[in-house]
């Protein structure tokens, strides 16, 4: 009688001091409670957890030396732009555009992951409870898709100055600048907007998004993958 009210006034000690998810799954299992049911605040936690894992590694992943440029998230150059690029193969200061301009796009993306993290993570603490159960039940990219639905456009806002600034760093958007208006001096062609930091914004998100749902699908399939113990406890509602 006595070990079992001990147990309940430690449970009750935990729960009111917001104790951290490792300390109360520990005190849950040692008193034979480890089933009690997840709240909408466990899952939201669980669900924003993951995404910052996949976010942080994400990030990490793409911030590094061609992290963009030698992966499967290279940004490429849109369809017209090939137009300039063959055209102006031959011109002197334009030898080797598209490989030039490639590389230099896709280190402004690389450098604007750097800064990437902190934004994305700002959106996900946003997240209502509301959609949570709903998030955990869904596809293996469910939390994902709803992170691209609710903040996409806040984040392009938050996210396209910073690509502006790492495309001017690498003087990307000057040499590109160049080389249309000199294509647009060519008689007869089709004439090419020379704005390139929409393009690269818009690539570079992508990126990012398609890392965080590689992410969020491996916890979701792989329990080693689930790294705390907020992780186990909520994902292992959906296996």
């Amino acid at each position: 009688m006595k070990k079992s009210l001990f147990a309940l006034l430690t449970l009750l000690l935990f729960a009111f001091s917001a104790c951290d998810p490792a300390m109360w799954d520990q005190v849950l299992k040692d008193n034979g409670l480890g089933n009690v049911p997840l709240t909408k605040e466990d899952v939201a936690k669980g669900l924003k957890q993951a995404l910052e894992i996949g976010i942080t590694e994400g990030a990490q992943k793409l911030s590094q030396t061609d992290g963009y440029y030698k992966s499967a998230y290279k940004i490429l150059l849109p369809p017209e732009a090939r137009k300039v690029t063959e055209k102006l193969e031959g011109v002197p200061g334009f030898t080797n555009l598209e490989e030039v301009i490639l590389e230099k796009i896709n280190r402004g993306a690389e450098d604007a992951a750097k800064k990437a993290a902190p934004i994305f993570k700002d959106a996900i603490m946003s997240m209502s409870f509301s959609d949570a159960w709903g998030i955990l039940k869904g596809g293996q990219n469910a939390a994902t898709q709803y992170l691209r639905q609710a903040t996409y456009g806040r984040l392009y806002q938050e996210f396209n100055p910073v690509i502006v600034q790492s495309l001017d760093k690498f003087n990307a958007r000057t040499y590109w600048s160049d080389a249309v208006n000199t294509y647009n001096k060519i008689p007869f062609v089709e004439k090419v907007n020379p704005d390139l930091d929409d393009y690269v914004t818009k690539q570079a998100l992508e990126g990012l998004f398609s890392m965080v749902e590689l992410k969020e699908k491996e916890i979701r399939t792989n329990i080693s993958a689930r790294t705390t113990d907020l992780l186990r406890r909520v994902f292992a509602e959906q296996d």
